[in-house]
């Protein structure tokens, strides 16, 4: 069997340690440019105080638990962007003038 073979037990264990290295070093890298971004603008234009390096990734993942998702393969909502709109788009061009006209009006009321 190749050890390239994806159904290889110990490749997939290899390619989940990659990753899982890459994510504590894309971690620890971005509290990095957080905490340089921080202290180079924040303390002088609204005069808070300096982050520490650990305070700095603190605030990076409470951002992503705030802010960020948690879905597995995340691109895959980014993929789908602009879906919705065409969909709206294409049912507004397919209705009749009085379903346009009642559909206004039902968001007249609600707005």
């Amino acid at each position: 069997m190749s050890p390239f073979n994806p159904d290889n037990k110990h490749f997939r264990i290899q390619i989940a340690v990659r990753f899982m290295i890459a994510v504590i070093a894309a971690v620890f890298f971005g509290g990095a440019i957080v905490m340089y971004l921080w202290n180079a603008i924040l303390p002088s234009v609204l005069h808070v105080e300096s982050l520490t390096y650990w305070q700095a990734v603190g605030l990076l993942i409470l951002c992503k638990i705030l802010f960020g998702n948690f879905n597995r393969g995340g691109r895959a909502d980014r993929r789908s962007f602009g879906t919705k709109s065409t969909e709206w788009k294409e049912k507004w061009l397919n209705m009749t003038e009085d379903e346009k006209a009642q559909f206004k009006e039902q968001w007249r009321k609600r707005c």
